[in-house]
């Protein structure tokens, strides 16, 4: 049993005041839609309104992380074209040593740079266009070290340390760092498995930037591979 009276037709809104209120239902949807989910999820703003409020920033940052994760799909996927870029192969030291002499030679102070490591020495000069990317792969069997060292040359870029094995599955990434806006970086790069181990670099900014690799150490071949 109900005690509520049921409303008459005249308590029940009109067809005028539903229209009414879809109307500004809709209004109401489109500003958000300008004002907040275009500037927060697409950086469209065109009203400026959401960059006062934060949100066009927001969606800039969505599209760029987006573009660089797609890009290192790519970088993963893509085939090994030949590298336009002039590789400069650096004369390893001899390994004939000359004879001791006679008298004892005191041992020289240890020095904090990277011990040498034998093996190819190699160096590369990759100009990058603004958003442009490029990536240099080195053929290692596992354990083996390479030394290296890259600078932006005055520049910044963003960049991913990665290697992928031989005949890897398709969603397959094994890291060894990465960074933004980062001027150079140096190391010894280990190899994890036997395969292909390197760099990507992307230039994020608005000018060109040119990224030198120098390289040395237990390594079959370098190429560019982006």
């Amino acid at each position: 049993m109900f005690n509520t009276k049921l409303p008459t037709l005249n308590e029940l809104p009109s067809t005028a005041r539903l229209l009414r209120s879809t109307v500004i239902a809709a209004i109401i949807a489109c500003v958000l839609l300008v004002t907040v989910v275009m500037p927060s999820e697409y950086a469209i703003d065109p009203t400026g309104a959401g960059r006062a409020l934060g949100l066009t920033q927001m969606g800039e940052v969505k599209i760029q992380l987006a573009e660089e994760a797609r890009a290192d799909e790519a970088a993963a996927q893509a085939p090994t074209p030949q590298p336009t870029e002039a590789i400069a192969a650096v004369p390893a030291a001899p390994t004939t040593t000359p004879a001791a002499p006679a008298e004892v030679i005191p041992a020289p102070e240890q020095s904090t740079a990277p011990e040498p490591v034998p093996g190819l020495q190699h160096e590369m000069s990759i100009t990058l266009s603004p958003n442009q990317g490029a990536e240099v792969k080195l053929e290692m069997k596992q354990g083996a070290k390479v030394n290296y060292r890259w600078t932006a040359n005055g520049g910044v870029v963003n960049y991913d340390t990665h290697g992928d094995p031989y005949n890897a599955p398709r969603d397959f990434y094994h890291g060894y760092g990465k960074g933004r806006s980062t001027p150079e970086d140096s190391g010894v790069l280990e190899a994890a498995f036997d395969g292909k181990h390197g760099w990507f670099w992307r230039n994020r900014t608005s000018e060109p930037v040119t990224v030198t690799l120098r390289t040395q150490g237990d390594y079959i071949s370098i190429k560019r591979v982006i």
